[in-house]
C-alpha cells in the first residue's frame, strides 16, 4: 500500500478521503505525521493554493504527499464564495457563519444552481500532478441533515434529493467532487507506479 501524506488539519477530509481510496493509499494526516502547522491558501486559484499546500509539506519531510483545495461555485453569485469557500464569514473559517452567509446572499433568488470543485496536487517522487473533480447540484434554501461538513448541509447534487450532510459517505463519494478527483489521483497512481518515469513535471487530468 502506498503511502501518503494529506496536507490537512481537517479529519473529516482524512476520512473522506481514506473511505474513498479503501486500501489503494493509505493517508497520513498532518497530525499522524507529527506536523502542526495551519498552511496558508493565499492566491486566487484552487489550482495555486493545492499546489501551495503540499510543496510546503514536501519541503518539510521529503516524502510523497498529496493535498486539496476545493470551492463552491454559485452561478447567481457570480462564482461566490469560489476560492475563499472556506473563509467567506472570516477567517476563523466557521461553517455555520459561512452557510448564514450564502443563504443571506441568496436571498429567495430562484437560480440556485451552483457546483463543487476540488483540485488536488500530488507530489510523488518529486514531481507534481494535479487532478481536478466537479460536482454539479444546487443550493437549498434551509440546512438539511447533520453528517458531512462544510456546505454540505445545504448542497444537493444534481440527481439526488438528498443534501450531502443527509447523506451516508458511501452515498456521497457517489456524487463527490473531492472523490472524483480522487479517482483520477488514483488511476495515475496505479499506472505511474507499475510504468517508468513519463517525464512531465505536471500534468492535469481533467
Amino acid at each position: 500500500m502506498t503511502k501518503l501524506i494529506f496536507a490537512t488539519n481537517n479529519p473529516y477530509k482524512v476520512e473522506e478521503i481514506q473511505s474513498a481510496t479503501g486500501n489503494i493509499i493509505e493517508v497520513i494526516s498532518l497530525k499522524q505525521a507529527g506536523i502542526d502547522i495551519d498552511i496558508p491558501e493565499p492566491h486566487d486559484t484552487l489550482e495555486a493554493n493545492a499546489s501551495e499546500k503540499s510543496k510546503t509539506i514536501h519541503q518539510l519531510t521529503k516524502a510523497n504527499c498529496f493535498s486539496e483545495d476545493t470551492s463552491l461555485e454559485v452561478k447567481a453569485l457570480n462564482g461566490e464564495p469560489g476560492v475563499k469557500s472556506a473563509r467567506y464569514a472570516g477567517d476563523d473559517k466557521l461553517s455555520e457563519k459561512n452557510i448564514d452567509k450564502l443563504l443571506s446572499k441568496l436571498g429567495n433568488t430562484q437560480n440556485r444552481k451552483a457546483k463543487f470543485r476540488t483540485v488536488i496536487s500530488l507530489i510523488l517522487n518529486n514531481k507534481e500532478y494535479l487532478f481536478e473533480g466537479v460536482c454539479n447540484g444546487k443550493i437549498l434554501s434551509a440546512r438539511k441533515g447533520k453528517k458531512g461538513f462544510g456546505y454540505d448541509p445545504v448542497f444537493v447534487p444534481d440527481g439526488s434529493n438528498k443534501s450531502f450532510a443527509e447523506m451516508s459517505m458511501a452515498e456521497k463519494s457517489k456524487f463527490s467532487h473531492r472523490k472524483k478527483a480522487l479517482d483520477k489521483m488514483i488511476a495515475f497512481l496505479k499506472t505511474e507506479l507499475h510504468t517508468t518515469n513519463h517525464g512531465y513535471n505536471e500534468i492535469k487530468v481533467n
